[in-house]
């Protein structure tokens, strides 16, 4: 059987791309690729860590080696400075914590009291 005679491709061939772009998360199927090349901005992805990174402010040099490295951009700057994280998209890696030289920044268990 080819591909194209599968029943995924022809369950595919009768999904409803016409309001494509004023799709939510919820209306993709489940297994649907999008069509186009999406970022994690568009989503709120940070609900799937189990730790989370803690910032502590007075401890930070702002060298940004945390932002650079981040692979989810969710270290926050504004005019050269650090000013916080977007845990709506951090996934909790820990590459900022290993990149901070300056104990700036912690790895806690996401549902703890600390930050």
């Amino acid at each position: 059987m080819s591909n194209q005679d599968s029943p995924k491709a022809a369950q595919a061939q009768n999904w409803d791309y016409s309001d494509y772009d004023n799709w939510t998360p919820d209306q993709f199927e489940p297994g649907m690729i999008g069509l186009e090349g999406g970022a994690s901005a568009h989503y709120i992805t940070g609900s799937w860590r189990s730790v989370r990174p803690v910032w502590t402010p007075e401890n930070c040099k702002h060298c940004l080696l945390c932002w650079v490295s981040c692979p989810d951009s969710s270290i926050l700057v504004e005019d050269g400075k650090m000013t916080g994280i977007d845990y709506d998209h951090c996934k909790g890696c820990g590459v900022c914590c290993t990149e901070c030289r300056f104990e700036a920044l912690r790895m806690v268990p996401e549902h703890s009291e600390e930050g």
